[in-house]
């Protein structure tokens, strides 16, 4: 069987430490510079030919750099006659970028999928993508797992009698379900409106909430303001308690400080498929997302189910 190579990126060598340590390998080094008019340049330091390389880079700010540092490097292990390259990538960031839901706009979820297989990617490895429709995208196998075991691990053990699911829109609904399914408590949705100018709305909650401890989840946070405008509503619902859950933590600009400073929410729980700037603080919970990767990893690798991974 071909020997496991796997190599990182610049956007998150901690994680990529991190499966590695959970696979037994050793990270193999790369090198990357740039050239006087700002290209890129990378080099794996690794032999490559006939083995089966991984290359961990998520595409987190700056996304652009990491986009193209991640293109560079399926590039180089492909020339280097690699046996299979696939490209893992925990946060898949132009997912968002899914649809046509306006005039002369771009589909940036697409083309990002096209770019990857024309740099030499024979297989994508990636953690709960926006919207499924991306999967296919495409045209490369694709592997996309998602969180919600390890998001559930945290609460276990804590009397959940109480508790009901909350998502901030129908559209993350099923996802919710699942994850409220794996506690053993209800789940309820929000009605979502979101406006041209960023602003968003949610009119109403759809389920049972009065006097419940709510578990917000949704896949990832960027600036908030879904959940600081469904904890409003949840409040008014006179709730007992916020704990609010995500996948990818992106909190973008003072994001992070105002949900675990906000005197209505009581915790915040994410993974670390997106590097955490500041590093841990108090009122955050990040769950390591390594050992899923690790696994599905090894899966490939073996030639085994990867949707087996989640039947229990």
């Amino acid at each position: 069987m071909r020997e496991i190579v796997l190599f990182s990126g610049s956007a998150h060598p901690e994680l990529a430490r991190a499966v590695a340590g959970e696979l037994g390998i050793e990270l193999s080094p790369t090198r990357t510079s740039r050239f006087s008019n700002d290209c890129l340049e990378v080099q794996l330091e690794a032999n490559c030919r006939q083995r089966d390389v991984y290359i961990v880079q998520p595409l987190v700010p700056p996304v652009q750099e990491a986009l193209v540092e991640l293109l560079l490097m399926v590039d180089a292990a492909k020339h280097a006659s690699a046996g299979r390259v696939t490209a893992v990538v925990p946060h898949y960031a132009y997912a968002r970028s899914d649809k046509k839901d306006t005039g002369r706009i771009s589909i940036g979820g697409r083309l990002v999928a096209d770019l990857l297989e024309t740099a030499g990617a024979d297989h994508v490895l990636a953690v709960t993508l926006h919207s499924p429709q991306v999967h296919g995208f495409f045209r490369v196998p694709v592997d996309h797992l998602h969180a919600l075991h390890q998001l559930a691990t945290h609460f276990a053990g804590e009397d959940l009698s109480n508790a009901v699911v909350v998502s901030p829109d129908l559209g993350y609904a099923k996802p919710a379900a699942a994850f409220a399914r794996l506690l053993g408590c209800s789940v309820a949705a929000g009605a979502k409106q979101r406006f041209p100018d960023d602003r968003v709305v949610i009119a109403d909650i759809i389920g049972e909430v009065t006097g419940k401890d709510v578990i917000v989840i949704d896949d990832e946070i960027a600036k908030g303001s879904t959940v600081f405008e469904l904890v409003a509503r949840l409040k008014e619902l006179r709730v007992r308690s916020v704990r609010v859950v995500c996948t990818h933590g992106i909190f973008a600009g003072d994001a992070l400080d105002r949900l675990i400073k906000h005197p209505d929410i009581d915790e915040v729980v994410c993974t670390d498929t997106v590097p955490l700037r500041g590093g841990p603080r108090p009122g955050l919970s990040v769950i390591s997302i390594a050992p899923a990767l690790a696994t599905a990893i090894r899966h490939i690798h073996e030639g085994e189910s990867v949707s087996a991974l989640f039947q229990h």
